[in-house]
């Protein structure tokens, strides 16, 4: 999409990207996990844009979600990290051979 009088171009982020965002920003955060606020402000996100990523990810084993006092964490799990490092390779991959993603 061309912004009105300028030459740049907004770049709108894949699934893929998404996803890898999410699983960045929850591996940070370690065995604390990672908060919804916290986890909406780091991938830029709606709220409802969010929870569809979160169901995905949670049902795909990727992430666990623990929920105390009524609040809820995310934690990255070994499967998630796995996809994150084959993600980055990929990503990495593709850039080598002149490829955006």
């Amino acid at each position: 999409m061309l912004v009105s009088g300028s030459t740049t171009m907004t770049t709108y982020r894949t699934s893929m990207q998404i996803v890898a965002d999410l699983l960045v920003a929850t591996d940070q955060c370690g065995q604390e996990g990672i908060k919804v606020t916290t986890l909406l402000t780091r991938a830029n996100l709606s709220h409802s844009r969010l929870a569809k990523f979160i169901e995905n990810l949670t049902g795909a084993g990727l992430i666990n979600k623990i929920e105390f006092d009524g609040k809820n964490t995310f934690v990255i799990t070994p499967k998630g990290k796995q996809y994150l490092e084959s993600y980055k390779r990929f990503h990495d991959l593709a850039e080598s051979f002149g490829l955006e993603m």
